[in-house]
């Protein structure tokens, strides 16, 4: 089971439990999920400037964790230079349910889990019924996309 470190992160970026079940479900979504579930808000904090920058971002689920990526291209987006420069933001859950959550996101750098959680989100998207509505779809065009493993805080 997992525990909250001194931080107020949880130990296993997989770990939901200490959420509400509402919010947890949102979080949880599964292959069947549309578009519009899949829709969130993030804000960070500017790198250079230090004001608060708020985007729509899709969030995915992989390998029993929440990640953002960049999507196909790995062009250089400002809210992973942000996460960079400060991993700590909040996740807006706003489709549905409503909540601010504290969280932190970590960079995936691994080869090998790159690969498997890549490879999970483009099959994912592959899904007949196409949920995300991304192209390309192809895992080779997703190499090289910005991937952040997301966490989420414990409330005091």
């Amino acid at each position: 089971m997992s525990t909250a470190d001194t931080t107020g992160l949880n130990d296993s970026a997989g770990d939901l439990s200490h959420l509400p079940g509402h919010i947890r479900r949102a979080i949880e979504i599964t292959p069947a999920a549309g578009t519009r579930e899949r829709i969130i808000d993030i804000t960070t904090l500017g790198r250079r400037t230090g004001r608060a920058r708020r985007i729509e971002i899709f969030f995915y689920r992989a390998a029993s964790s929440t990640y953002l990526c960049s999507g196909a291209g790995g062009a250089a987006t400002d809210w992973h230079a942000n996460l960079l420069a400060d991993p700590d933001f909040t996740f807006h859950l706003k489709n549905g349910i409503r909540a601010d959550l504290p969280a932190r996101a970590t960079p995936v750098t691994d080869p090998a889990e790159r690969q498997a959680v890549l490879a999970e989100i483009v099959a994912d998207l592959n899904q007949p019924h196409d949920p995300g509505t991304i192209r390309p779809t192809r895992l080779e065009d997703w190499a090289d996309s910005r991937l952040m493993r997301i966490s989420f805080r414990h409330r005091p």
